[in-house]
């Protein structure tokens, strides 16, 4: 009789796949449980020793229903595109698994499903077979079903090389290739993407660094993104926002949100020396605490130090 490691396919062992092996139930269940393989969902068991991580509850769900392709939120986790709020919304044991269900026909309990077409080039095969969207069809998916300001955390995310919390990122898409995937007909909400796409910024680094943006553009406030500024010596810097006239440099910080500690002793040392640019007046320096719950402390307090500015 076949093993049951044999029987798994990328980790994951469908129990219909056993029987028609050789097995009976009442001896399966007794191995399954003696030797440790870890119950995914209905019908599916986890490998012993494998880490119960996404890919390995999306795999168990394709396993039974390959119609089923990975996307949305599920498909961002897996390319390392950062959404917002996914501290706290995306623990895996709370969070519901998307698929696109090109049938239109499926509802199985406990995942999200999206009935819509899928064009060429949308979908890619990842490690263990799983399925799932494009970087570039994922963002348009996002882009469609909002709301703006987590399509836009995502969007800016895959756009731009990013530090993650196991290393470097590069930018996963570009902006025409998003674009195009918003052009595929067939599929609602695309107009109103558009708009939003238009809205991003290439020299956002961080989901409390969009916020952000939004947050200051709603205010009807509208610094610089994108400046170079040079220290005495040389050096440059990229301030996150940076209101001329009244000399008034914005950072937003917080190894949080930029990786490691090590990266936030070296925001550190950049909002030090940001002060020593021709040109600069004040540095204000916001967490991602104040821009998700705070906000209104932010902008209060930038609009105070423009109007005491010199220019004001």
């Amino acid at each position: 009789m076949t093993e049951l490691r044999e029987l798994a396919q990328g980790g994951v062992l469908l129990t219909a796949r056993a029987i028609e092996a050789g097995w009976g139930r009442h001896r399966l269940n007794r191995h399954l449980c003696r030797d440790g393989w870890v119950p995914l969902r209905r019908g599916a068991w986890g490998e012993p020793g494998r880490e119960v991580d996404l890919g390995l509850r999306l795999r168990a769900v394709q396993l039974g229903k390959p119609h089923l392709v990975a996307s949305h939120r599920s498909a961002a986790a897996l390319h390392g595109i950062e959404l917002l709020n996914e501290g706290e919304r995306a623990r895996e044991g709370h969070q519901k698994l998307e698929f696109i269900d090109v049938t239109k026909k499926g509802r199985p309990t406990g995942l999200r499903l999206h009935h819509m077409s899928l064009h060429a080039g949308d979908v890619l095969r990842g490690g263990g077979g799983l399925l799932h969207t494009s970087a570039a069809r994922t963002v348009a998916d996002l882009l469609r079903q909002g709301p703006r300001d987590e399509a836009l955390v995502a969007t800016e995310s895959a756009l731009t090389p990013r530090t993650l919390p196991w290393g470097p990122r590069p930018a996963l898409v570009e902006l025409r290739e998003v674009d195009y995937a918003l052009a595929a007909p067939g599929i609602r909400g695309s107009r109103r993407a558009l708009k939003w796409l238009n809205l991003a910024n290439l020299a956002a680094q961080s989901p409390a660094e969009t916020v952000a943006r939004l947050r200051i553009h709603e205010a009807d406030l509208h610094p610089e993104t994108g400046v170079v500024l040079h220290v005495p010596g040389g050096r440059r810097r990229y301030p996150d926002f940076f209101f001329r006239s009244a000399g008034l440099v914005v950072e937003i910080e917080g190894y949080r949100w930029h990786g490691s500690r090590q990266a936030h002793r070296a925001d550190m040392a950049r909002f030090n020396e940001l002060i020593r640019c021709p040109g600069v007046r004040y540095v204000l320096r916001y967490g991602a605490a104040h821009v998700f719950w705070r906000p209104q402390e932010m902008i209060a307090e930038i609009r105070r130090t423009l109007a005491a500015s010199p220019s004001a």
